[in-house]
């Protein structure tokens, strides 16, 4: 008889319906008291970055060049530069730090006699139970017992027993013995089997012949303790949004890349900001605190909101090679290059990003 490992492991269940009917249903969400600036903010842009000199620009394209294979480094070091303009976009970005609150079953074998809760103590809310909050703006997932919530219940896997059955041997107390396989005798000797005596069975090693084990579930104390678990999920949710530039150039490039922090507001909720001067990101603002209160603030708590607005340099790089013109572009205070048109390529295999 083959040994169930699988059938002998508990597998954790919920307490019956009628113990679930015993607590308080879960309480709502709690809304906290929001506080707001006494007036939108309003942004002065300061002076731009310094442009872009020829000799940094062509540092750039090497470098571009030197981690691609396929590329060859004689254009850009004999390239001719014709103009360099400097651009500018800008780009907004809000994080609403977030607290939910659930409670879930959760039980462990009973072993403090005396610890559970006294008869009529209500279980606090969900939002009363003293939790310390994280470092701001950094997702978490934490787990603890809500006080007074404990009840005592006969284990329902045993049913108080303290041991279940033998999954290996199944109640029986011995397996089918692994020489002769049951037929008491060696197959090819055709004498009688000596590990099992002739009988053609053995005593189950997992139970030691008694047929039950001790209850992996209330681990033999015969009754578990259920309570509810608190969870509580902190997350740093984000909105960001990029200016449009009017260039040959991808979007999605520049949130790899870092700008110049020109602004940062930061409180319990902030105020969209007004008369920027690049419309959009008031826009922006508008859109991403209004969308944040609607996702976060009925379903859980806001504790914290940043929103900030960097200046993402791009310059826009004029050269010619071999009498030709050829354009490629340097953005993000990393000097980023993105070169769609290199000249001296051997192959399309590699990525030009």
């Amino acid at each position: 008889m083959e040994q169930d490992v699988k059938a002998d492991r508990a597998k954790p269940v919920p307490p019956p319906l009628g113990l679930l009917g015993e607590l308080n249903n879960a309480p709502t969400v709690s809304r906290p008291v929001e506080q707001v600036q006494s007036r939108n903010p309003s942004v002065s842009v300061p002076r731009g970055v310094p442009p872009l000199t020829e000799a940094a620009a062509r540092t750039a394209l090497l470098r571009f060049v030197a981690a691609r294979r396929c590329y060859g480094s004689r254009a850009a070091a004999e390239l001719d530069i014709q103009e360099l303009r400097p651009r500018v976009t800008y780009r907004y970005r809000l994080e609403t730090f977030s607290e939910s609150r659930l409670s879930e079953w959760a039980f462990e074998p009973f072993t403090k006699p005396g610890a559970t809760r006294p008869p009529g103590d209500i279980p606090p809310d969900l939002w009363d139970v003293e939790v310390g909050v994280p470092p701001l703006f950094q997702g978490q997932t934490r787990r603890c017992r809500v006080p007074r919530s404990a009840l005592v219940r006969e284990c329902h896997r045993c049913h108080g027993r303290g041991r279940s059955q033998c999954g290996a041997c199944h109640g029986a107390g011995w397996a089918r013995c692994v020489t002769c396989r049951g037929s008491r005798r060696r197959l090819k000797q055709q004498k009688r089997c000596q590990l099992c005596s002739g009988t053609g069975r053995s005593r189950c090693s997992t139970c030691s012949g008694r047929g039950s084990k001790t209850c992996t579930t209330c681990q033999g104390e015969k009754k578990l303790q259920h309570f509810r678990q608190l969870v509580i999920t902190w997350r740093n949710n984000v909105f960001e949004f990029v200016s449009e530039h009017h260039l040959n150039f991808p979007g999605e490039l520049l949130s790899k890349v870092s700008g110049e922090n020109i602004f940062q507001d930061e409180n319990v909720v902030v105020c969209p900001i007004v008369d920027f001067p690049e419309p959009a990101i008031s826009w922006a603002s508008r859109r991403a605190i209004a969308e944040h209160s609607a996702a976060f603030a009925s379903s859980s708590r806001i504790l914290r909101q940043r929103q900030t607005v960097e200046r993402i340099p791009i310059t826009e790089v004029h050269y010619q090679y071999l009498g030709k013109p050829y354009l490629y572009y340097i953005y993000g205070l990393e000097n980023k290059v993105y070169a769609l048109d290199y000249p001296e390529r051997c192959c399309c295999g590699c990525t030009i990003l």
